[in-house]
C-alpha cells in the first residue's frame, strides 16, 4: 500500500511537472480563474468542512472553524484577487549612470511545482492559504495534509480534485513515511507548517535537491503584561488567545509574564475570564478537544511534573467536571513557579496550560525572552511607549501583536513567518506572491551603449573611458 502511494505521488508530481512546462507563465486570467475557483470551493463546502475538522478532533465549534480558518482564508484570496494584476507586474527598477541609456526590469516569475505540508491543528487555513499564495503567482500545487486529521485530508482530497485538474492543484494523503517521500521530491519551493523538530529534517530532505523551504514553525511565544497595562482588557485579550483551539496555535501565547508581586492576584482574574469564555467545557461545543490521546496525556504529564516540582497549579474548571475518560477535553490550567528546567518550560506547550512568570523590571523581561530560542510571535500589553519601544526593538520574534492576542496573522498587507527556531520565509498577500516567484531581474541594452570600447584590445581607449566609470560610480 504505502509502495503504490508513493509511486502515485511520483505521478503526480511528474504530471504536474509537465503541465508548468508547457505553461510556464499563466496569465493574468488564467490565475484569477483558479482563485476564484479556489474561493467557491471554500464558500461552497462550509458546513463539509467544519464537520470533518470537528469529526477530527472529537469536538471543535464550526465557529471556530468559520472564523479562523475559512474566513481567514476567504480574506487572503480575495485580497489576491485584487491585487494580482500589479503583484504580476513587471517592474520597471533605476539603472545606474554608467549603464544608461540602458534598461533595468524586474520581472516576477513562476517557480514551477509547489509542495505544501500542512497541519492538523488548522487544517484547511495552513493548507489553503499557502496554496492561495502559489496558485496566485502561477504555479502547480500538491498539498499534503496532516495524517492526524484524516477526515479533512480526505474531504480536501476530494473537494480539490472536484475543482481543479490534478495537473493544476492536487493533494496526497498518507502517513508519515509518505510524508517523508512528499518531501523528498525536488520541488520548486517547500513550505511546511509543523513543529521545529520536524522542520529540521523536512530542511534536510530538501537540500538534498537545493530545495528552496519555507518553514512555519512555532515555539514558546511570550505575552508581557506592563505595569502600565490595561489589566482587564490585557486579560481578556490573552484569555481567548490561550484557549482559541484549546491552545493548539503555532503562535498561541506560551508563557505569560507579570510584574513581580501580581502573579496570584493576575492568575486569579485569568480563571475569572477563561470561566466567563467557557462555564463549562465537556459537554461545550465552544471548547476544543486536544487533538489525539497522545496529545493529551503529554500535557497532562507536563502539569504533573510542575507539580511535582512544587509549582502552583490552578486548573480552571468552572463546573467541576471529570474530563479525559470519554471526550479529550483538558481544562485551562495556569502554573505559577515553575522550575526553568521543566519541560513546561523549555517545551512548545500546545495547549491549554500557561505557565505565568514574575519579572522585576523591562531589562529582565527583554533578557528572559532573549535567553530562548527566537519565537513565532510575541504580544505585549501596556501604554507605556518606552517600554513598548524597548521590547519591539531589543527582541526578536517572527511578529508581534500589541495589546491583543494573534491579530498579526491576519493582515493581508503584513508578512507573516517565523525567524531562527521558530521558521524561515513568510507569506501572506503580496509576500506570499513573492515567495512562490522568481523576481528575474532583466536589462535591456540600448544599441547606442559604449560598452563595446571596454573590450579587447585594451588600449587608450580603455584607460580613458575606465578612469571617467570610475569618476561616476
Amino acid at each position: 500500500m504505502l509502495q503504490t502511494r508513493q509511486n502515485a505521488l511520483g505521478v503526480s508530481f511528474e504530471a504536474q511537472c509537465r503541465a508548468f512546462e508547457k505553461e510556464p507563465f499563466p496569465g493574468l486570467v488564467v490565475r484569477k480563474d483558479r482563485l476564484k475557483r479556489l474561493l467557491a470551493l471554500t464558500e461552497k463546502h462550509e458546513a463539509e468542512i467544519c464537520a470533518a475538522i470537528d469529526s477530527d478532533f472529537s469536538g471543535r465549534s464550526a465557529q471556530e472553524t468559520r472564523l479562523a480558518e475559512l474566513f481567514v482564508v476567504r480574506a487572503g484570496i480575495r485580497h489576491a484577487l485584487s491585487h494580482l494584476r500589479g503583484w504580476m507586474r513587471e517592474r520597471r527598477v533605476a539603472t545606474s549612470l554608467p549603464f544608461l541609456p540602458g534598461r533595468n526590469r524586474l520581472l516576477p516569475q513562476p517557480l514551477g511545482v509547489v509542495g505544501i505540508v500542512s497541519p492538523w491543528n488548522y487544517p484547511f487555513q495552513l493548507a489553503i492559504a499557502p496554496a492561495t499564495a502559489a496558485l496566485a503567482a502561477g504555479n502547480r500545487v500538491l498539498i499534503k495534509p496532516s495524517e492526524l486529521s484524516p477526515k479533512f485530508s480526505h474531504l480536501l482530497a476530494r473537494l480539490v480534485e472536484e475543482h481543479f485538474a490534478a495537473n493544476e492543484m492536487s493533494v496526497v494523503t498518507g502517513d508519515a513515511e509518505v510524508g517523508k517521500a512528499f518531501v523528498s521530491l525536488p520541488f520548486d519551493h517547500l513550505l511546511f507548517t509543523g513543529s521545529t523538530a520536524v522542520g529540521r529534517l523536512v530542511a534536510q530532505a530538501a537540500a538534498v535537491n537545493l530545495t528552496p523551504v519555507t518553514l512555519e514553525l512555532g515555539g514558546k511565544s511570550p505575552a508581557i503584561f506592563d505595569p502600565s497595562c490595561d489589566l482587564d482588557s490585557a486579560v481578556s485579550s490573552l484569555a481567548y488567545g490561550k484557549l482559541l483551539n484549546a491552545g493548539q496555535t503555532c503562535i498561541a501565547p506560551d508563557y505569560l509574564m507579570v510584574p513581580q508581586g501580581r502573579g496570584a492576584d493576575i492568575a486569579a482574574k485569568l480563571a475569572v475570564a477563561m470561566a466567563r469564555l467557557y462555564p463549562t467545557l465537556r459537554d461545550n461545543p465552544d471548547y476544543t478537544a486536544i487533538i489525539s490521546e497522545r496529545h493529551r496525556q503529554r500535557l497532562a504529564d507536563m502539569v504533573v511534573e510542575a507539580r511535582e516540582s512544587g509549582a502552583d497549579i490552578t486548573e480552571v474548571n468552572p463546573a467541576n467536571e471529570k474530563l479525559g475518560v470519554t471526550d479529550r477535553k483538558m481544562a485551562p490550567v495556569l502554573v505559577r513557579n515553575a522550575g526553568d528546567n521543566s519541560r513546561l518550560m523549555r517545551e512548545e506547550i500546545f495547549g491549554p496550560v500557561l505557565p505565568i512568570i514574575e519579572y522585576g523590571s523591562v531589562d529582565d523581561a527583554i533578557e528572559h525572552v532573549n535567553r530562548a530560542e527566537r519565537p513565532l510571535a510575541l504580544y505585549w500589553f501596556g501604554k507605556d511607549s518606552g517600554n513598548r519601544q524597548r521590547v519591539m526593538r531589543e527582541t526578536v520574534a517572527g511578529g508581534v501583536t500589541v495589546n491583543d492576542c494573534m491579530m498579526h496573522l491576519v493582515q493581508e498587507r503584513q508578512p507573516f513567518g517565523g525567524i531562527g527556531a521558530s521558521g524561515t520565509g513568510a507569506y501572506h498577500g503580496e509576500w506570499g506572491f513573492r515567495t512562490f516567484s522568481k523576481e528575474k531581474p532583466i536589462f535591456i541594452q540600448s544599441g547606442l551603449s559604449a560598452g563595446s570600447l571596454l573590450r579587447p584590445p585594451y588600449g587608450r581607449t580603455f584607460e580613458r573611458l575606465f578612469r571617467l566609470l570610475n569618476l561616476i560610480t
